[in-house]
């Protein structure tokens, strides 16, 4: 039997680089060699192997985290390439990639999310403004950014100018949101038109994090997974159903994650990623576990959805 040839793309351009590479090397050791005939490529490095040998490839499995990866940049090159990929076409990578896009697509679908404002490089702000619309403690972000790359909690003013200078060192436009008090969970998607969810994960930092950041996200130890989620039924039921809405209207292809925050019965969606995580500290993989399906199992369905997907 003829094996499938699939390029696992991984590292890149970001600053998500390290995470993108542990990622590829997973879901490539993962790969059934009796069935894939498996080759990593780091695009950052040999983008010129990919199109060269374009005709050799029957699918691209895409771990290229964060800018030029996640944003709908490699899936447009893909896509012109005609080369099957893993997961999610343009439209959808770029919206999701943009925090501030897809916020308002949720806001349009009654998704309960975060007060925010939007700043832009350019513009003049005000602290106490902010903090008068916003509460004493926000949260800023880049527009565009993963693995809360560039997030502070802020508490103070000095906080919130520092904290607002930092995320437009990731790019023009920047997010301030309020704080969000509560649990934080985890819902991942998997399929196309009729996508199905995972058990919903919990995600416990430990207490010396203000937040779910980087090294909490990467370090570890430094977090609790816990799936299934110990959280009532009906708010079990109403994340899933939050999170395959969400992947629905972000047009999302073959699996998402969406990540959410539990506040009383209160659900607040944060934001979805269209390339999880695939590294061993990484939710995808501990859902699908919950769930039945090895690792080994989890890439093939991924790879088979992918095929429908281009069918469809």
């Amino acid at each position: 039997m003829k094996k499938t040839k699939v390029v696992v793309l991984a590292g890149g351009w970001s600053e998500e680089r390290d995470v993108s590479l542990e990622s590829g090397k997973a879901v490539c050791d993962a790969l059934d060699k009796n069935r894939y005939d498996v080759v990593m490529i780091d695009p950052s490095k040999d983008i010129c192997r990919l199109v060269t040998d374009r005709e050799n490839v029957d699918i691209v499995f895409s771990l290229l985290h964060g800018k030029y990866g996640e944003d709908g940049s490699m899936q447009g090159m893909l896509q012109i390439l005609g080369v099957p990929f893993v997961g999610s076409g343009v439209l959808a990578s770029a919206l999701s990639f943009n925090k501030r896009l897809s916020k308002e697509v949720f806001r349009l679908r009654a998704f309960k999310v975060p007060n925010d404002i939007v700043l832009r490089r350019e513009d003049v702000f005000y602290p106490d403004a902010i903090t008068a619309y916003l509460g004493d403690t926000t949260i800023v972000k880049p527009v565009s950014e993963g693995s809360s790359i560039g997030v502070s909690l802020c508490r103070t003013e000095k906080e919130l100018r520092d904290g607002i200078e930092k995320a437009f060192g990731f790019g023009d436009e920047v997010l301030v949101e309020e704080y969000i008090k509560g649990r934080e969970i985890s819902v991942c998607v998997i399929g196309n038109r009729n996508p199905e969810v995972f058990p919903v994960v919990e995600i416990v930092p430990d207490k010396k994090f203000s937040f779910f950041d980087y090294r909490a996200k990467y370090t570890k130890g430094e977090t609790e997974d816990i799936c299934p989620a110990d959280i009532p039924e009906h708010i079990a039921t109403k994340a899933s159903n939050m999170a395959k809405d969400a992947h629905k209207a972000l047009m999302c292809s073959v699996w998402s994650r969406t990540d959410i925050i539990i506040r009383d019965d209160d659900l607040y969606l944060l934001e979805t990623n269209t390339i999880p995580g695939m590294t061993k500290t990484s939710l995808f993989p501990l859902a699908a576990q919950a769930y039945g399906l090895s690792f080994s199992e989890l890439v093939d369905r991924l790879i088979k959805l992918s095929f429908e997907k281009d069918k469809e």
